[in-house]
Parts: C-alpha cells; structure tokens; sequence
C-alpha cells in the first residue's frame, strides 16, 4: 500500500509538474506573441520618425529657398528705391534750375516790358494799359519807377487808375 500511495503521490506530482509546464509554454507563447507586436509597433513608429524628419528636412529647405529669394528681391527692390530716390533728387535740382531760370527770364522780360513803357509817352502807356487786364498791367506798372508809375496813373481813367492802385498795394503782401 505504500508503493500504491507512492505511486498515487508520484502521478500527482508529475501531473502537477505537467501542468505547470503546460501554464509555462502558455505564458512564453503569449509574451512571444506580445513581443512580436511591439517589435511591429516599435517599427511603425520608427517609419513615422524617419517620414517626419524626412518632412521636416525638406520643409527647411524649402524655407531656406525662399527666404533666399526673398532675400534677393528685398535687395534689388532696395536698390530701385535708393535709384528712385536718387532720380528724384536730380530732378527735384533740375527743376528748381529750371524754376529759377524761368523766374530770370520773366524778371529780364518784365524789365524790357518796363523799360519799354518808361519810354513811352505818359498819355500813350495809359492808354495801353488801361485795355489790359488789369493784373497784367499793375504788374508792369510795379516795375516802373514811381516818377514814370505816377506819370502814367495821372493820365488813366480815374477808375482803372484806383483799380490799378489798389491792386499796385496788393502785390507786396
């Protein structure tokens, strides 16, 4: 009876043993299967890595393109503005010459337009002049001298003389 009992004992522990060992290899298929995903995981995640760094390469590139053709055309607009301000200068000169020898021009030919009336007849100018425009012909008569100014005002009609004299107290304001 002992060596029944010790047999009996004996499959017990063997079928215990087998079981465990059948547990075991359950447990190792699972974590093998288990470690398997995450190797395929642990890859896709990679291929993610190398796509955004792929990415983000050529978006830096792309940047650095344009901001060089940017930086290209702030150079050239840079430099249209400084010839454009460079245009505007000279002409701004040349127009201020031209302005100044326009002034000299009208300034020669108001005087030989005065000279010509100082030496007309006091009675003859203000004939002329009183078929003016009346502007027009106050202009002449502040070139004059005012001998000649009073000589002519003298001879006018008494209205286009006051209406050339008020405009004659005009011109100096």
């Amino acid at each position: 009876m002992s060596r029944l009992l010790a047999i009996c004992v004996f499959f017990v522990v063997l079928s215990v043993g087998v079981e465990a060992k059948s547990k075991m290899y359950d447990c190792t298929k699972v974590f093998e299967e288990r470690k398997q995903e995450l190797i395929l995981e642990l890859e896709r995640i990679d291929e993610q890595e190398q796509a955004l760094n792929s990415l983000k390469d050529a978006t830096e590139e792309l940047l650095k393109k344009k901001e060089a053709k940017l930086n290209v055309k702030e150079n050239r607009l840079k430099n249209q503005e400084e010839d454009l301000k460079k245009r505007e200068e000279e002409v701004a000169k040349k127009l201020q010459k031209n302005e100044e020898t326009l002034k000299s021009l009208k300034e020669q030919k108001m005087n030989k337009v005065a000279q010509t009336y100082a030496k007309m007849k006091a009675a003859s100018a203000a004939d002329v002049l009183s078929k003016m425009n009346s502007q027009e012909a106050s202009d002449i008569l502040s070139t004059l001298k005012p001998g000649t100014m009073a000589k002519i005002l003298g001879k006018m009609d008494a209205k286009k003389a006051s209406e050339m004299t008020e405009l004659l107290s005009k011109v100096g304001e």
